[in-house]
Order: C-alpha cells, then sequence, then structure tokens
C-alpha cells in the first residue's frame, strides 16, 4: 500500500496529449513537461494524499449560466462551442464562483489522465475525478488578490484563458494557437476587448513556462506569475 505523503497534503496534475505536469502543494515547484514513460517511476505518484487535482486540457468546454443549464440538453450547449464527436462522452461540473455550470468532454484521443487517476489516490484510497483545466483556471481566480485576475494555460496548441475583474467573470475562453507567439496574440486580442493594460497587469500561468515564453511576456506585463 502506498504511504501517505509526510509533508504534503496535495498534488495537482496537468496533463495533455503530450505527457503531464505535477505540482506538489503546499510549497512545491512545477516539475515541468514530462512524457508518459516517466510516469511509474515518479516517487511523487507512490504517496497517497489529502487532495489530489488531475486536470485535462481540454478544449471541449462551455460555460453555462446556472439558470439556463439543462442536463438533458448539455450535449448541445458544448456543441455550439467545441467540434464534438457522435460517441464523445459528455459531462458537467458546477462552477459557483461563476454562478455557472462547465460542460465539457474529456474524450480527446488519450488514456494518461485515467491511468494517473487509478495510480495517484487520496489518503482514503478514491480516485480523483478528472476535470477540465478551465476548471481549475476560473478556481484559481479567487486566490489571486488584483483587481484584474488573468489566468492561462497553454500546451499543444490551445490557449485556455480566463479573466476576471473582482468578482465578475469577464471571459473564459480556449483558444487554438499553435505556438507561444499565437497565444500571446489571443491573449493581448482579450485583454484589449477588455480595455486592461498589460503594463499594469499580472498574467498567471497554470502550465510551466520555458525562459523564452516568460520572457516574452515580461516584456509586456508588470508581472509573469507561475502558479
Amino acid at each position: 500500500m502506498d504511504s501517505v505523503h509526510p509533508q504534503s497534503s496535495g498534488i495537482s496534475i496537468q496533463v495533455s496529449l503530450s505527457g503531464y505536469s505535477f505540482r506538489v502543494f503546499p510549497g512545491g515547484g512545477p516539475s515541468g513537461w514530462m512524457g508518459s514513460e516517466q510516469l511509474f517511476t515518479m516517487p511523487e505518484f507512490q504517496h497517497r494524499y489529502r487532495e489530489v487535482e488531475i486536470s485535462l486540457l481540454t478544449p471541449k468546454v462551455a460555460l453555462v449560466p446556472e439558470s439556463f443549464f439543462d442536463g438533458a440538453s448539455a450535449r448541445e450547449a458544448l456543441a455550439e462551442v467545441a467540434a464534438i464527436a457522435p460517441e464523445d462522452t459528455v459531462d458537467w461540473v458546477d462552477v459557483p464562483e461563476a454562478g455557472a455550470v462547465l460542460v465539457y468532454s474529456l474524450s480527446i484521443g488519450e488514456s494518461l489522465s485515467k491511468v494517473l487517476s487509478q495510480t495517484v489516490l487520496t489518503e482514503d484510497g478514491n480516485q480523483a475525478r478528472v476535470l477540465p483545466e478551465m476548471y481549475y483556471l476560473i478556481r484559481a481566480l479567487g486566490s489571486l488578490e488584483d483587481y484584474n485576475k488573468i489566468v492561462a494555460s497553454w500546451r499543444d496548441g490551445w490557449l485556455h484563458l480566463v479573466i476576471a475583474q473582482g468578482k465578475s467573470l469577464r471571459l473564459a475562453n480556449v483558444f487554438q494557437a499553435p505556438d507561444f507567439t499565437t497565444a500571446q496574440y489571443f491573449l493581448f486580442l482579450a485583454m484589449k476587448k477588455l480595455q486592461l493594460n498589460p503594463e499594469v497587469s499580472t498574467v498567471c500561468f497554470r502550465t510551466p513556462l520555458d525562459m523564452d515564453s516568460s520572457m516574452s511576456l515580461y516584456r509586456y506585463f508588470k508581472a509573469v506569475v507561475q502558479l
């Protein structure tokens, strides 16, 4: 039986088609992006944790206001904003921070997230529910103190972006961005539409950033934070 991690209360794992990244909290830094061949050799995955978060960077997401949500039409709501196949599984999760329901599909052609949920367990031996990266981006807004809150993730050609002002969520969307230059373009375009000035704003990324990407952002933003 796996032991309980002696110093940490939780682990957050991000999964995409090209691999995964993780951070043990509190206090741990991002692991960087890793391949699936390292999955069963990671010592951090041999422990149990009080809290296990597993997110999948799926672009198949739609945020629906609580008052308009109907589970019977969830698939139709998602199909309006994302390309989903008939065989794709559709699910949803409440997002009380946004007064909305996040409808999503994890069917993006990978199995790593399922393997991780079966491998990294909670203290009582339960599996964590795999949720979209967008869910955790929105949830991260509550931990930010700035009035203008910008949280993003980028991997495998998709920019996941949420922007809030105070307690008001202004944007939650996924943009197709094959390279980081395109990801920055959509980031600045969204900020321009919302009339936000990068020079007085902090941008937060949940996915690991390499040095070149970080320095590119530092040219425009007041600060760049790795969550």
